[in-house]
Formats: structure tokens, C-alpha cells, sequence
């Protein structure tokens, strides 16, 4: 798919039904979810996932890491696609994409909403915001990136599973796969996209939501803290439900145990 603006968005289809919109966080790409593709496609459902600009398959510009930009991009598959009656699935940046797509272009085509340890209402600590991430870690992050990724990405895949923490899950599997996403995010959108997913305020977006919608949140994510976030965001929409996966990290979709957890709630979501 080609967008208003030229750039070439990679995205699957797979299966038939009520279409479901697989939005995939940072720095990652629509692999991350075919688990949940494949998931909802066996029960009856159209898993429909892409690649965010500058990250997997799709190009990579120089510009345009912006939230406005990813939502119209959304918002161009959605057309695209013509998917109607859609339920919308996010993870950590990416539900900041979801939220910011229902801000600007409503909820016309969509049924409901899913964010899985997303970053809104807004993820930077401040005043207004004291459980948030310091400053120094979201600089911490672009230095990472910039001085050598390749190893910065094989450190951050613990914290983002859990992999530090007595007693995981996670298998070395988990760390390769997030390691190979990761490694074919362009170093323009890794560093800006920080910007943006750290600082981004979401919570006009949020009050827009006119759709049922269920937030699930580890409560051991290292990541997007959930008292910053999740909690948050289940209070600022009007018809939303909290999920809260106690000891979970970042990583729910893809880690076994909680992979399978979630599943089946995004299962029994979908079919209300």
C-alpha cells in the first residue's frame, strides 16, 4: 500500500471475517503478532497487520516518526482495505497510534479497542505525571541506539520480557526474534520515535473513544510503567475494562505463558 504521502507500507491479511487490526509496538514489525494473526484467523476472524514507516518492510524516510503521521497512515489502510466494523489491537507505541487514529479520524470503522501495555495517556515522568519514565532514560535509549544498536537491542530484549526476573519464561527465542525485528528498524525511526512515544500526549485522544474498549497491562512491565499508563487510560475512557496480568512484563503477546492469556481474553473480547 502506498500512502498519501509516497511512503510504501508493508502489511498481511490473513484469514476471513470481522477484520482485526494488529498495531505492533517499537521498535518492532507486524511479526510480532503472528501468533495472535494466526489466533484469530483459526476462530473465524481477518488478522490485518503492517509495518509501521521505518520499521520492517516498509520504507523508511526521513521524516515523518510523528503520531499525527503514523495515525494517517492508519487511517490509509483502514481505507485502503476498506475494513469496516474493525477491532483495533495496539501494543506499547503502537497504542499511542491507536489512540491518536481515533482523535483525528473517529471511530466510523471501528467496533473496538485493544491496548496491551500501551503508552497513553502519556508515557514521560513530569509533574502531572510522576510515575513516568525520567528523562534521562528516554535519552539513555537514542544514546543506545546511536552509539552501537546491535548490542543496545540485545541488552533492552531483557528488561522487555521480563528475562531479568527470577523464575521467567522467556526463552531464548524471544530474544532473537525482538533482536531480528528490532535490527531492521531504521536508526531514524528508532531515535525519533523515542520523541515520540515518550513525550506524546494522548489524553484529548483517549476521551474520544466511543467504543468498548479492554486495557491489559503487566504489572512488572520495566518498560511503559502501568501507574503512568494503563491505569491511567482505563480511568480516562468512558467504556473501557483493565486487565492487569499480575507479574507480566512488557512482552504479553509473545512470552508463553502469557502469550496463551492473552489470547484467549482478546478471544473472548472479540466475540462480545
Amino acid at each position: 500500500m502506498t500512502t498519501r504521502d509516497n511512503v510504501d507500507i508493508h502489511y498481511k491479511d490473513w484469514g476471513d471475517g470481522r477484520p482485526v487490526v494488529f498495531i505492533h509496538g517499537w521498535p518492532l514489525n507486524a511479526d510480532a503478532w503472528d501468533d495472535q494473526m494466526k489466533w484469530v484467523a483459526d476462530n473465524g476472524f481477518r488478522g490485518v497487520a503492517h509495518d509501521r514507516r521505518g520499521h520492517g518492510r516498509s520504507d523508511q524516510p526521513w521524516h515523518g516518526y510523528d503520531f499525527d503521521t503514523f495515525a494517517d497512515d492508519l487511517n490509509d489502510l483502514m481505507n485502503h482495505l476498506d475494513l469496516r466494523d474493525a477491532t483495533l489491537v495496539a501494543h506499547s507505541m503502537g497504542g499511542g497510534e491507536l489512540a491518536r487514529y481515533i482523535g483525528r479520524h473517529g471511530t466510523g470503522r471501528v467496533r473496538q479497542a485493544v491496548l496491551l501495555s500501551a503508552v497513553p495517556p502519556i508515557m514521560a515522568k513530569s509533574p502531572d505525571n510522576p510515575e513516568g519514565v525520567p528523562d534521562a532514560v528516554l535519552t539513555g535509549i537514542k544514546e543506545g541506539i546511536v552509539k552501537e544498536r546491535s548490542q543496545f537491542w540485545k541488552d533492552t530484549a531483557e528488561g522487555f520480557f521480563g528475562g531479568n526476573r527470577p523464575g521467567n519464561k522467556v526463552t531464548q527465542g524471544n530474544r532473537d526474534a525482538f533482536w531480528f525485528m528490532a535490527m531492521h528498524q531504521s536508526i531514524q525511526a528508532g531515535v525519533a520515535c523515542v520523541d515520540a512515544f515518550g513525550y506524546t500526549d494522548f489524553t484529548d485522544d483517549l476521551r474520544r473513544f466511543d467504543v468498548p474498549t479492554l486495557v491489559v497491562h503487566g504489572d512488572d512491565d520495566q518498560v511503559v510503567p502501568i501507574d503512568a499508563t494503563g491505569r491511567k487510560t482505563a480511568q480516562i475512557v468512558p467504556d473501557a475494562t483493565l486487565k492487569v496480568y499480575e507479574g507480566a512484563s512488557h512482552g504479553i503477546a509473545l512470552v508463553p505463558g502469557d502469550k496463551e492469556r492473552f489470547n484467549r481474553d482478546l478471544l473472548e473480547f472479540l466475540k462480545n
